[in-house]
């Protein structure tokens, strides 16, 4: 099936080097000595990629004998921004950077079966047919907010992939709370949440041979500027942004390349097998279902209880009221209301 995609040209390498050493300034000058040293250009042809910059919607301040100043630069996720902020991140996964696609995930699978190299990850500020867990439609308008997938050849046995998600989930929940300084919550088996509101959802897919997990897609929905206007009424009050949380709008950016710095080390630990302290650890912390009364919705069937945290394989353990423990390992969980009093 051909890619139904929109897609910038990648951005001039030249362009990411320069706003790289413009952001490191803040609001100071960078020569253009300096940037022709590192570019190994003339100054004239720095002044040239400074136009070209400009006109791709970057303010630069040129100074005579200072050099140049980022003034201004785009809103929302920008490419050149993107590979910036990424820095030094030691081996990179190539990044698709989409205008618009009907779903990350599809756009993820398509380029596995073309035999691209993996991993890589597919970014898009819009999907028009984004999806959940279980076929459910994902709202996933062009509002500030990031869709991405992460797509591997990990080659591990499929036993080994029952945590997955969960393991994904506590680091991006880590890498959303250490660059905006907000609380983040896991909610099993695939929901992050901000006291209370769904901030983001995950799904994972995968394909396998007989004994070894041949790919992964794991895909990224999270409300990052969006505002409650935006949203469907319907989900509106049961929904947040990271935005909402810090009490204005954040640099999405900043946040995707932390994103793909904790998932792509994250992915490296547990191909590793070295990752099952610390994934315990985590989820012990930001398990938002702990303690809580809960109702497992399973094949049909209802298990309400008292949620008692995750085993080691990533089922859920829920003890029901006649003291019996169960382990679930798929279901859809809601959060009980307490009793009024």
């Amino acid at each position: 099936m051909p890619s139904a995609t929109t897609s910038a040209p990648d951005p001039n390498p030249a362009h990411v080097t320069i706003v790289r050493e413009l952001l490191d300034a803040g609001d100071g000058f960078v020569s253009g000595e300096h940037l022709a040293e590192i570019l190994g250009i003339s100054r004239v042809s720095v002044w040239a990629h400074m136009d070209k910059l400009r006109q791709a919607g970057y303010e630069v301040e040129a100074v005579r004998r200072k050099g140049y100043r980022l003034v201004k630069k785009p809103e929302g996720l920008d490419e050149t921004l993107l590979r910036a902020a990424l820095g030094s991140l030691r081996h990179t996964p190539d990044l698709y950077f989409l205008e618009s696609v009907d779903s990350t995930n599809n756009e993820a699978e398509r380029l596995l079966a073309e035999d691209r190299p993996a991993p890589f990850v597919v970014i898009a500020r819009e999907q028009t047919r984004g999806r959940g867990r279980l076929g459910r439609r994902w709202e996933s308008g062009n509002h500030g907010n990031l869709y991405a997938s992460f797509a591997f050849r990990p080659r591990i046995s499929p036993a080994r992939m029952q945590d997955f998600t969960l393991w994904m989930g506590v680091n991006v929940c880590e890498a959303v709370a250490n660059t905006c300084q907000i609380d983040v919550g896991v909610k099993w088996p695939n929901d992050l949440f901000h006291q209370g509101r769904k901030l983001g959802g995950m799904l994972t897919e995968i394909r396998t041979d007989a004994d070894t997990t041949r790919e992964v897609v794991f895909g990224l929905g999270l409300n990052i500027n969006s505002t409650r206007q935006q949203w469907p009424e319907s989900i509106a009050d049961r929904t947040a942004s990271v935005a909402e949380a810090c009490g204005r709008p954040v640099d999405i950016n900043r946040v995707t390349a932390a994103i793909i710095h904790h998932v792509t080390a994250a992915m490296k630990a547990f191909i590793e097998g070295d990752h099952r302290d610390r994934f315990l650890a985590l989820w012990d912390r930001l398990d938002i279902l702990r303690g809580r009364r809960i109702a497992v919705l399973i094949s049909g069937n209802r298990i309400e209880g008292t949620a008692e945290g995750i085993d080691t394989t990533g089922a859920l353990r829920l003890r029901d009221d006649h003291g019996n423990l169960h382990r679930c390992l798929a279901g859809d969980v809601t959060i009980e209301k307490p009793p009024l009093a």
